[in-house]
């Protein structure tokens, strides 16, 4: 089983097959727009710009399971996303990423990559998340903007924290992306 045996809705509650993607580098993202991590978009839109000529593309996911951060309809979040943060990838349907009701596909997300790459911020996060009640044990989703990257043959390569910013992303971005030839450098086909 890879990523692309799901479907997933758009924000008009519409199915589309995550085979749609198949041969892209994705980067599946939790997201949430009154949250102190909603900067993120600034950064996870750079990265689009940046590499989607190259194969990559982002899938966002809003989630408002984590103290209501994520208001709105899908079209309301999306349109927020676009005006505020100049938003070009792709927002779907609000989801749960937890409990019995979590999408089918955040289940296999957790189930490939059950514990989150983390950096220098993640051990103050957790304190703020215990002070918050929101603790969240095992392979559970932490909290929004837990980042899942896909190799272009639908693995899940690796899971990271909320805390990890998009740019800290890159070098593992990159080097799922495909090289150029000699050839192709040199303008020979």
């Amino acid at each position: 089983m890879n990523i692309y045996e799901f479907k997933v809705d758009d924000i008009h509650g519409n199915p589309v097959s995550l085979r749609d993607y198949q041969g892209r580098v994705l980067l599946i993202v939790n997201t949430a727009t009154g949250c102190g991590l909603t900067p993120q978009y600034e950064g996870l839109e750079k990265l689009y710009k940046k590499y989607h000529d190259q194969g990559f593309e982002i899938l966002d996911f809003p989630c408002n399971q984590f103290l209501n951060q994520a208001p709105g309809t899908g079209e309301e979040i999306a349109s927020f996303c676009q005006l505020k943060y100049g938003v070009s990838f792709r927002t779907f349907g609000k989801i749960e990423v937890n409990g019995e009701k979590a999408d089918p596909l955040y289940v296999y997300l957790k189930q490939q990559a059950p514990a989150d790459v983390e950096n220098a911020e993640a051990g103050a996060f957790r304190q703020i998340l215990v002070k918050l009640a929101q603790t969240v044990a095992g392979s559970g989703i932490k909290w929004n903007f837990t980042k899942f990257l896909i190799d272009r043959q639908g693995r899940v390569v690796t899971r990271f924290a909320p805390t990890v910013k998009p740019e800290e992303l890159e070098a593992a971005i990159v080097k799922l992306l495909p090289q150029e030839t000699k050839c192709e450098k040199a303008g020979e086909r």
